[in-house]
């Protein structure tokens, strides 16, 4: 849960950097901002899944390779 809510602030303080006046009309209007978190949850999500899937994995190869 942890590793989860940590990439949603990252991906958040990452999409603060894009330019959004390219993308949107009014940047700053309340569904524009909507947007932005609904994305920062969806990439961040992602991440997350990525990254335990990643820890998940390596943590089994040593069953595999494992003598024990």
């Amino acid at each position: 849960m942890f590793v989860t809510l940590g990439l949603i602030a990252v991906a958040w303080v990452l999409f603060k950097e894009v330019r959004w006046d390219k993308v949107f009309r009014h940047p700053q209007s309340p569904g524009a901002r909507l947007l932005q978190l609904i994305l920062a949850i969806i990439v961040g999500h992602g991440a997350a899944s990525f990254v335990l899937d990643y820890w998940n994995w390596t943590s089994s190869l040593r069953w595999l390779f494992g003598s024990d």
